[in-house]
Parts: C-alpha cells; structure tokens; sequence
C-alpha cells in the first residue's frame, strides 16, 4: 500500500487539493480534519466544548467513523451521517481545541491507521506525517500565507450564505495557526522528510499538479 501523508495550516487548502490528487491517482482520500471536527460537533451539541475532562468522557459514549460512497468520504457520529453540520466557524475553533486533547488524539489514532493499512491513501492532516503516519511513503507540507488562507476561507463561507468579516476570519486563521503549533501534543510542524508545497501563488489546478507531481516522484 502507498501511504501520501499532507500536513498543513488550517485553510491551506489540503482538503480540496489532496481530494483532487487522490481522484487523478485513485487513492482513497481521508479528511482526518473532519473526525476532529466531528468531536467538536459532539462536545458543542453537549455543551462540554471548553470542558477538558468532560470532552474526555465523553469519548467512552460515542462512535465515530469514516465512510465512502463513490470515492466521496462521509463522517457518521453515532450513525448519523454529519458531513454538513462540521464546516462552520464555530467547528472549527472547536476543532482545534479538542484537538489539543492528548486522550482525544488517542481515540482517533487507530481509527485513521486501519485505513490506512488496507488502501492506497492520501491522508490530510496536522500531525500525519509526524504522528499517525510517520512511515508514510511520500510527506508533503502544504502551507500559504494566512492572508490567502483567510481570503480562501472567506470567500467560501460567503458563498456558503455565511454573515462573516475577512478580518474575523483571518484573526480565526492566525488564532489557529497559533494554537495548532504551540500545543504540547503532536504540534503543526513539518517532518523532516516533508516536501513543502507553497500554494499562495497558484489556482487549485496548479495546485493538485504540483501535488500529483510530488507524489509520483515518491511512488
């Protein structure tokens, strides 16, 4: 099996252009984001999402997991299928908070190395090529600038209908940046295989190029 390890900032894009490369090289794409998100989902409906060790209880009463359905990755919690309710603002934030939770990080670990174990796989995340995936065959760390990534973001929410500022959503970008890598638990950094992979400058299509390239170069 050929493991592709992403790691990268919030808003970078790693998403979008990790679901392109999978599609163009048939991998599987795994959004490892969206199990993070999906306990931040959980620990809001509860209101627990500043509440550490109620976070932590909370993980011996749900069930998270990964679908797919013609190539497309769904994420259940408890079987109801919540891929459209882990995309706002307020997830977010929640997601790096939860993130930050060393039992929380836990819980997910061998979640994501099964899938990855059994499939050709492009795995998004913070902390995949450190952590979950250290001997992944190709590591890339794709970054740009928070003001891109605060414009890209931006402009999604507002087509999504979202009643937001590009300055409160690039103070969200900087806010996270910073918590993901100064948390003591697997912070955002590149590995030191990693290939990194600026995408400031270049469309989406430059970008899943540039991806693909790297790749194959690793295969």
């Amino acid at each position: 099996m050929i493991n592709v390890a992403i790691d990268g900032p919030a808003g970078a894009g790693k998403s979008t252009i990790s679901k392109g490369a999978a599609k163009e090289l048939g991998f599987i794409y795994v959004d490892t984001g969206a199990l993070y998100r999906t306990i931040a989902l959980s620990a809001v409906r509860n209101g627990i999402i500043d509440d550490k060790d109620a976070v932590i209880k909370m993980l011996e009463s749900i069930d998270v997991k990964l679908g797919f359905e013609n190539g497309t990755q769904c994420v259940y919690l408890n079987g109801e299928e919540v891929s459209a309710y882990i995309r706002t603002p307020e997830i977010s934030m929640g997601a790096s908070k939860v993130s930050a939770i060393p039992k929380v990080r836990e819980f997910l670990l061998d979640l994501q190395r099964d899938i990855a174990k059994n499939n050709n796989v492009i795995m998004d995340g913070r902390d995949i090529g450190t952590v979950v995936l250290p001997k992944a065959e190709c590591k890339i760390f794709l970054t740009a600038s928070a003001e891109c990534r605060a414009q890209r973001r931006y402009k999604e929410l507002i087509e999504k209908g979202e009643n937001v500022k590009y300055e409160d959503v690039l103070s969200d970008v900087n806010e996270r940046d910073y918590n993901d890598s100064h948390r003591e638990i697997a912070p955002l950094k590149p590995s030191e295989e990693s290939v990194i992979a600026d995408t400031s400058e270049l469309t989406l299509d430059e970008s899943i190029a540039l991806i693909v390239k790297i790749i194959k170069e690793h295969m």
